[in-house]
């Protein structure tokens, strides 16, 4: 009992912070339906502004409530600009063309962040008052955690009271359930939505404020608070606040006493809680059902056969590209094997979300499965390149069967954040288990053999890869089973009613799009010699969707250009200035809002627009 007591009252604390930043994301997401990355950077600028506000200030227990109060209108007016000058540009593009546009913004905040405040970690000098012990059946714990476990169910009470006793928490309601119908009882959705990202903004600022005299004020807040975030929503259920409190309380006390009972599974405990959860809740604790006739309101266009004007374009393409070797040095050609890596990796990501309408923020999962699949055939067994380049394909595709059982039943974010814990798991194993996979140090020594090793002949082979699979998944895509996939994307009952088997349909699309990816991973480690955990880790499946969005949905062709794109622009950002991530930033915003179809898309439409003309 002596040590249950402190680790349930630590997991209640944290369960209380994590809810402060859950709330707002929960709100914006049932309201505006935007999945918002970027909330996590709204609570790492809470930390970074509480910090210059409250040390500024005398340091009496009234003036860091003041502190906490004014960082909390700060951050919520941050995001009133963001809400009007970004999101309110993507209301009514694609859901992920939305979150490709929030990305964009935690890259430029992460700059500015950097910029304002330097890369050094900014900790809250503590006084007295904030130091101060209770002693609790003989234990002694911090008063101030005492006090976040109390303001956890205070902003619950008040946050329902503001829901349910006031006009603008109806109408918050009543969007929740019904944008369109809101819309036509002449609501001004403008206003509405502003209101309620504020309100989020201003929940994540007082989670970052809170924070402080517990940890620091630092740039690594987002990605990781975001990610969790994201958990509590999805496992509480989207848009339910009173879900979201009580997956907060799971969370938190799991995490608590998994410390200490199973430090081992620590870095996935809280993912592998949302997965049991979505495998026999598929809708969260307290998620209403998705409802699935708006798949079919809007049927995604016809993908055609390219033009003979466009299919000769692309030939000569590929002819430089094939020459490239005689022409750019070594430096060169690497990037341009990267490049071809990164085809295959966002090729096989967009056959299962374009034709499958499976969005998967855990595709580096398969990248990372594949990779080691041929690092320990080589480590083990002395197995050269072609044997590695045909078992890695063969490894991921067994294990994305295996998850396939599971993940196929859901749809939309629930499906998206159950391949998020499954990437989370796998990278944990990697990261873990040393004795196998060499954990943050790696698998080292995975070279070509010596006929392959020069970078020219290298690229020629990463080139010939990607061309043969572009080719065979747009093969797969104009083949019968790409039609009966994309019908099973654009209406499932209607797909069921015609006889087709939509399960199916969606794990053999799960199968290829993870052998594909398990390809790029291993053609990926024997170009660098090395395998490390970091091939598994969120930001890595972050750029997948990058490429696949920046170049479009609804084209063969847009993730080889979105891959091409992004690598080629990363490159030149990362040699030419320290605020990459600012410059990288604006230009994803930008692209969205100017081409919310992604730039191959954008071509085709100017495309058909010119022939018609």
């Amino acid at each position: 009992m002596d040590s249950i007591v402190p680790q349930l009252l630590t997991g209640l604390a944290g369960a209380s912070s994590l809810f402060l930043v859950a709330s707002g994301l929960t709100i914006i997401f049932g309201v505006t339906r935007i999945v918002n990355f970027s909330h996590g950077s709204l609570m790492m600028l809470g930390a970074y502004i509480g910090w210059s506000i409250i040390t500024r200030l005398p340091r009496e227990p009234e003036w860091f409530v003041l502190g906490i109060l004014l960082t909390v209108l700060a951050t919520a007016l941050i995001g009133v600009v963001l809400e009007v000058a970004v999101l309110r540009r993507v209301y009514r593009a694609p859901e992920l063309f939305q979150l490709l546009a929030t990305f964009g913004v935690v890259l430029v905040l992460q700059d500015v962040t950097l910029w304002i405040w330097g890369a050094v970690e900014l900790p809250l000098p503590r006084p007295r008052w904030l130091r101060g012990f209770v002693e609790i059946m003989g234990n002694r714990f911090p008063a101030y955690d005492l006090f976040l476990i109390l303001v956890g169910p205070v902003v619950l009470g008040l946050l329902w009271l503001l829901m349910n006793r006031t006009r603008w928490g109806t109408l918050v309601r009543a969007a929740t359930l019904d944008r369109e119908m809101v819309a036509a009882l002449g609501v001004n959705q403008r206003t509405l939505f502003t209101s309620v990202f504020a309100l989020g903004a201003g929940l994540a600022g007082l989670g970052g404020a809170l924070s402080l005299p517990n940890a620091s004020a630092n740039l690594n807040i987002d990605l990781s608070v975001i990610t969790d975030a994201f958990v509590v929503v999805v496992v509480g259920g989207l848009g339910s606040l009173t879900g979201a409190f009580l997956a907060s309380l799971l969370i938190g006390v799991i995490q608590a006493f998994g410390i200490v009972l199973v430090p081992k599974i620590t870095l996935v405990l809280i993912f592998l809680v949302m997965a049991v959860v979505l495998v026999f809740r598929p809708n969260g604790l307290l998620g209403r059902p998705q409802a699935e006739a708006r798949e079919a309101t809007v049927a995604a266009p016809v993908v055609r056969a390219a033009p003979r004007e466009l299919r000769l374009l692309g030939a000569l393409a590929l002819l430089v590209a094939a020459v490239a070797p005689f022409v750019v040095g070594d430096y060169y050609l690497t990037v341009l094997t990267d490049a071809c890596v990164a085809v295959i990796f966002a090729t096989s990501l967009h056959f299962m979300m374009g034709p499958g309408g499976m969005a998967s923020f855990g595709h580096a999962a398969w990248f990372g499965i594949g990779a080691y699949a041929a690092g320990l055939l080589m480590q083990w067994l002395g197995a050269p390149m072609p044997v590695g380049l045909l078992a890695a394909p063969l490894a991921a595709g067994i294990v994305a069967a295996l998850f396939g059982w599971f993940v196929v039943r859901l749809s939309g974010v629930y499906l998206s954040m159950l391949t998020l814990a499954f990437a989370q798991i796998v990278w944990a194993v990697s990261f873990q288990w040393v004795e196998v996979t060499g954990g943050d140090n790696g698998l080292l020594g995975l070279w070509p053999p010596d006929w392959a090793r020069s970078p020219r002949v290298f690229y020629w082979i990463a080139l010939a890869l990607a061309v043969a699979v572009a080719l065979l998944l747009r093969r797969a895509l104009y083949a019968p089973y790409g039609y009966a996939l994309r019908a099973a994307r654009d209406s499932a009952t209607r797909a069921r009613a015609i006889g087709l088997d939509v399960a199916r349909l969606r794990m053999v699309a799960l199968v290829i799009a993870g052998a594909a990816c398990g390809l790029s991973g291993a053609l990926f480690s024997y170009g660098k010699g090395g395998i490390f955990p970091t091939y598994i880790s969120i930001p890595h499946s972050v750029e997948a969707l990058l490429m696949v969005l920046l170049g479009g949905l609804q084209t063969v062709a847009g993730p080889i250009i979105g891959a091409l794109v992004y690598t080629g622009l990363a490159d030149i950002l990362v040699r030419s200035t320290d605020l990459w991530r600012l410059v990288l930033g604006a230009v994803i915003v930008l692209l969205v809002t100017a081409f919310p179809e992604g730039i191959a898309g954008a071509a085709r439409r100017l495309w058909l627009r010119g022939r018609e003309a």
